[in-house]
């Protein structure tokens, strides 16, 4: 025997005396990248206020709140949250993967036991008189009783049934990371449904304000028609003003009939059995603290990462399956039992058989069968870890892109309260000259429809805002971390 053959006679020995070794890789979770901040340019410690409401401050490497929603501050977001957590069907739906994976697992588990089985079997049999038993009876029908016990065990000698288990709790661990995704997808679309419904909410106000100016102008106008003072072109303009203005109301209406119907599913009713809260934007506060993770923080933080991690995890474990199919497999047996013409003889003196056997296999000749699927095993692993640098990154634009909104979004709405300021002085300004007579109603008409518009822009800019807010922690990943064992679950 030579010496390569003696090691691996010895590395079989220590594997079955041993226990067993795991074939295949062991499985490292990828490093996380090693980036200082989420974009390109240093964001500031805090965004412009200017006077057009509350300052944001990011304060870097503060903890996400498990319930990150209150600080909204809106009780009928978090009481709607309640009923969402309670009776949403696709949380349901991820809480009950959760539960199937777990029990894959514990069923896998069981491969590392024996099996043992009972067996009871009577039969009645006839043979030919000439070759009966002339000890017996002398008759050629009798019954036979067997009662057998039977114990099988398959080693697992090159760990192939521990990397099944191994794969099997990493795809129990996405799961549970999808149901945390989903929770964190439930809580955040909420928050965003609550925050456009009182944002249409306010913009349709503010479009029948508009209506109803326009409406007063023209009505104005085709008096100075009568009169003689204008021509049918003025009036014309203004009925296509109007026209225009009110175009704009149907779809705000049709976007506020969809979002309280979206809110209704949310927590998990029909639309037509569901009375809901009427939001609005003044009950909705803007968190003045926004808590920023490290970047080196997210990948732990992030549902969808750390599932993604579970499954290159599992992908890796069915590697070492894979390579444990191409080695020898064993199985031992053993069995014991009794058998009698009558059932009252069983386990008599002189009944009793058994039996020990043990078996070695080894494929020889597959057509390389097993060889492609460990290859196709090792592309799989390939494919995942692909897919989760896709998701790293992913995460980290969702970040990076969120941060710059929220800058954004404070600027816009500077903009916008500005723009209806401005609104608000020549408004009374007009006032002013009408009540002295130095200007016509139309001046005053025209400025206060100015004014209706520069609101509208400012309803988008203050919803625009809350939303982003919400976004980012979303994109943190929402803070499940804080959460008490099982909440979710």
């Amino acid at each position: 025997m030579n010496g390569r053959a003696r090691k691996s006679l010895i590395a079989v020995a220590v594997c079955v005396l041993g226990g067993g070794c795991a074939v295949g890789p062991n499985f490292h979770a990828p490093a996380a990248p090693t980036t200082g901040r989420y974009t390109a340019q240093a964001l500031p410690a805090s965004t412009a206020a200017s006077g057009a409401g509350p300052e944001q401050r990011l304060i870097e490497g503060r903890d996400i709140p498990a319930e990150w929603w209150v600080l909204f501050r809106s009780k009928s977001i978090d009481s709607l949250m309640r009923q969402a957590l309670a009776a949403n069907p696709d949380l349901q739906a991820a809480n009950a993967a959760l539960r199937g994976a777990r029990e894959n697992v514990l069923a896998q588990q069981g491969a590392y036991f024996p099996t043992v089985d009972a067996q009871y079997n009577a039969t009645r049999q006839g043979v030919a008189t000439p070759i009966a038993s002339p000890i017996a009876s002398g008759i050629d029908t009798y019954t036979l009783h067997t009662a057998q016990l039977n114990v099988g065990f398959v080693p697992d000698v090159f760990g192939g049934n521990r990397r099944q288990v191994e794969s099997l709790q990493a795809l129990a661990d996405t799961q549970r990371y999808q149901l945390e995704a989903a929770h964190l997808t439930l809580a955040a679309n909420l928050v965003g449904a609550a925050i456009q419904h009182a944002s249409t909410r306010a913009q349709i106000e503010a479009t029948h304000d508009l209506i109803d100016l326009a409406a007063r102008q023209l009505a104005l106008l085709r008096r100075q028609q009568t009169l003689g003072q204008i021509g049918v072109a003025d009036v014309a303009s203004q009925e296509a003003a109007l026209a225009q203005v009110q175009a704009t109301l149907p779809p705000l209406e049709k976007q506020l009939a969809q979002q309280v119907n979206q809110l209704a599913v949310l927590v998990g009713a029909l639309p037509s059995e569901t009375t809901l809260p009427e939001f609005t934007l003044d009950q909705l506060q803007l968190p003045e603290e926004l808590p920023l993770s490290l970047p080196s923080k997210l990948v732990e933080q992030r549902p969808d990462i750390r599932a993604a991690e579970a499954q290159l995890h599992a992908a890796s474990a069915q590697v070492g399956v894979a390579v444990a199919n191409r080695l020898p497999s064993f199985n031992l047996t053993a069995g014991a039992g009794s058998s009698a013409l009558r059932f009252s003889e069983l386990f008599g003196a002189g009944t009793g058989f058994w039996s020990l056997g043990a078996n070695v296999s080894q494929t020889i000749f597959d057509a390389g069968t097993l060889l492609h699927r460990q290859r196709a095993a090792q592309a799989g692993y390939d494919q995942a870890a692909a897919q989760y640098r896709s998701t790293v990154l992913t995460a980290f634009q969702n970040v990076a892109d969120t941060l710059s909104a929220i800058q954004s979004d404070a600027r816009a709405l500077d903009a916008a309260v500005g723009a209806e300021r401005a609104a608000q002085r020549s408004l009374a300004i007009a006032r002013r000259q009408h009540s002295a007579g130095s200007a016509g109603v139309l001046v005053e008409l025209n400025a206060e429809q100015t004014l209706r518009q520069a609101m509208l822009g400012r309803i988008q800019a203050q919803a625009n805002r809350l939303v982003d807010s919400a976004a980012l922690f979303q994109a943190l990943g929402g803070g499940w971390w804080n959460r008490s064992e099982g909440a979710t679950q």
